[in-house]
């Protein structure tokens, strides 16, 4: 059997739950002989932890790639199409051959490989994994550089989810162009003044997300 095809390619998502900020997928095709230790699901990492394996990843994988889809391709097929649509660009990304695209959970992105979807992969297939801290520190870049252009929401700290700070930022200075306007927290403080008391339900799913 050719290298290429003992070869996967590891695919995952970040940012399906903020109110804010595009959607962010990566693909990875490990290099089997340059190992990287410490691969793991990227929400039981560090951030610090994140970045210094974002970094072994670009160096030592035969091929990596990150894509996203915008905030108005969100709201236009919905945030479950449009994370789809970010792997599909990620692995449009990969320029090595492989056998068989793995993807972390349920669903399975458009792509002219085999592909197979695995519950809870982030956790359990190296290339899932490298996929998931290459996508969750990008995103939280992208994240930074926002915070930077719409200063007072504090995008860099709860990189868009719906924490008190986030949606006590979203009653005092409005929704902005980079806010998810089909997630319901938007849609309704689109509607006017909110009251925050509204809103303690998603604040807490976004504390537990984030």
């Amino acid at each position: 059997m050719s290298v290429q095809l003992q070869l996967v390619c590891g695919v995952d998502e970040a940012g399906r739950g903020p109110l804010a900020g595009p959607v962010y997928a990566a693909a990875v095709v490990l290099d089997p002989k340059r190992r990287i230790n410490g691969l793991a699901d990227s929400k039981v990492l560090t951030e610090a932890k994140r970045e210094t394996l974002a970094e072994r990843i670009r160096d030592r994988s035969l091929a990596w790639s990150v894509a996203f889809a915008t905030v108005e391709e969100i709201d236009s097929i919905n945030i479950l199409q449009a994370s789809l649509l970010a792997m599909t660009r990620a692995v449009a990304g990969i320029s090595v051959e492989f056998r068989e695209v793995l993807v972390d959970g349920n669903q399975c992105p458009r792509v002219p490989h085999a592909v197979r979807a695995i519950v809870g992969g982030d956790a359990t297939v190296k290339s899932i994994s490298a996929a998931s801290i290459l996508a969750k520190t990008a995103r939280d870049a992208e994240m930074r550089r926002l915070a930077e252009l719409y200063p007072g929401y504090g995008l860099d700290k709860h990189k868009g989810y719906s924490t008190r700070e986030h949606m006590q930022a979203i009653i005092k200075l409005g929704v902005t162009e980079v806010h998810r306007r089909s997630f319901a927290p938007v849609r309704l403080a689109l509607l006017g003044p909110p009251n925050l008391d509204l809103f303690e339900d998603v604040i807490q799913e976004g504390m537990e997300e984030s």
